[in-house]
């Protein structure tokens, strides 16, 4: 993801992320600019939760 200039912006990031049902874990690595999502696929998809970031305007840059 593009990178993050503050930790409040990783705080909402993981806050919009969490709040999500399909999402059991968020973590959001500051200063390597990156998402960790454990998520169950059958509530959700990584299109919805790539979505949510990018609503926040955070552009996604790469996915693995």
């Amino acid at each position: 993801m593009q990178a993050l200039i503050c930790p409040t912006c990783a705080q909402k990031i993981e806050v919009a992320v969490k709040s999500m049902k399909s999402v059991k874990e968020v973590e959001v690595l500051f200063n390597a600019s990156k998402v960790k999502v454990n998520f169950e696929e059958e509530l959700g998809d990584g299109k919805e939760i790539k979505k949510t970031i990018e609503r926040l305007g955070f552009g996604i840059l790469g996915e693995k």
